[in-house]
């Protein structure tokens, strides 16, 4: 993982009005902001999965107690990303094809809406709209890593789900401590500048894969060049540049062909390019969407 930036107090705060920053970042440095935990079905079906008595009976058992998200996995496995000769009806088969770390993938995937709550309607709001962009990031994201081969789209998906998961705290903090929302602009300035920073947080406490803490740092660092080859943070960053074509002033995006990972990934893509793939895909990225709820 490449070595992110120290965040001080004053780099963070710096001479800021803003009350919800400088609450919530004394919080954060006291270790007293509330993090999400992982959702308990993640958690379960990531522990059984890891037991070294594992097997798809086993894991196709404990998925069961939660009809929807079994219903969701048959699905998927059935989508262009994993289609097979055989249409899949059971949660064993589902397993079989699919393989147990994309399940596992998946399945904390589907069940990460449960933490993106909040009762003020301002915050709901701001979380409702949280997660329909992070859904589009994930299912443009599973996309392109299928498109581009040597990638897990499940993995992918994931990993574009979690880009902003740094954000959950901070709009939680916010719900409960509402008084300290002076406008709109501070809530919006307290997330740029501290959600980077816990979300990697949150990714080690969830004891994700390491290569997500470039996710979390990373995502709209449009000039990225680790001088390697491509990886899922640079996937996740050119899912966020196109989820913004269209809703944000073109202007105020650099040329998508002067991006580094544009450049590593076109190498990879049979047609001309992410933005025809992803126009040919329309359906499938909807159908993604619709899947994680």
């Amino acid at each position: 993982m490449e070595a992110a930036e120290p965040l001080t107090t004053s780099s963070a705060t710096g001479q800021s009005e803003n009350k919800l920053l400088l609450v919530c970042y004394r919080h954060f440095e006291k270790n007293q902001l509330i993090l999400p935990t992982i959702p308990e079905v993640a958690f379960k079906i990531r522990r059984v999965i890891n037991d070294e008595k594992a097997n798809s009976a086993k894991i196709a058992r404990t998925m069961q107690a939660d009809p929807s998200l079994t219903a969701r996995l048959i699905k998927i496995s059935n989508s262009a990303l994993y289609r097979g000769r055989k249409t899949i009806e059971s949660c064993p088969e589902a397993i079989t094809r699919l393989g147990l770390k994309a399940v596992q993938d998946i399945i904390t995937a589907f069940s990460l809406k449960s933490v993106f709550t909040a009762k003020s309607p301002f915050i709901r709001q701001r979380m409702v709209e949280l997660w329909a962009h992070s859904s589009f990031v994930a299912a443009i994201s599973a996309v392109l890593a299928h498109k581009a081969k040597g990638f897990d789209p499940d993995r992918a998906m994931l990993a574009g789900l979690i880009h902003d998961i740094g954000k959950i705290p901070i709009l939680a903090f916010a719900d409960q401590h509402i008084d300290l929302v002076a406008n709109a602009a501070h809530l919006t300035e307290t997330i740029d500048k501290l959600h980077g920073m816990i979300g990697l947080n949150i990714i080690r406490k969830w004891n994700f894969p390491d290569d997500f803490e470039n996710v979390v740092l990373h995502s709209e660092n449009w000039q990225r060049d680790t001088g390697e080859h491509l990886d899922y943070a640079d996937i996740v960053m050119l899912a966020q540049f196109h989820s913004l074509i269209g809703k944000v002033d073109i202007k105020t995006l650099p040329k998508l062909d002067t991006l580094p990972a544009y450049q590593k990934i076109a190498r990879r893509l049979d047609a001309s390019g992410s933005l025809e793939i992803l126009d040919i895909a329309k359906e499938e990225i909807e159908a993604i969407r619709q899947m994680l709820g």
